[in-house]
């Protein structure tokens, strides 16, 4: 199964967190914070709001930051997902 998201949305898939601190710290796994970062897996065709199209600035393949709490985690084939409206992502990591 694929996910084809609908509208503005975006699926993302986290990318992993670190394990060590900058100092050399390894982190157990429940101290380890989420990551705002994630990759494009699916974006959605774009909207219509208020009679002017949205178009997608983003594209499968990139990385981005996305907003701390947004967004809904979908489990799909024992992989977890993230789909969060595009207004969501908050740059472009290059």
């Amino acid at each position: 199964m694929t996910l084809k998201p609908l509208g503005d949305r975006v699926v993302l898939k986290q990318l992993e967190a670190e394990e060590t601190t900058k100092s050399g710290i390894v982190l157990p796994g429940n101290s380890k914070e989420k990551p705002q970062q994630a990759e494009i897996i699916a974006v959605g065709p774009g909207t219509v709001v208020d009679g002017k199209e949205v178009k997608m600035e983003v594209s499968v393949g990139q990385k981005v930051i996305y907003s701390k709490y947004a967004g809904t985690d979908v489990k799909l084939d024992d992989e977890e997902y993230i789909i969060v409206k595009q207004s969501d992502i908050l740059a472009v990591v290059e």
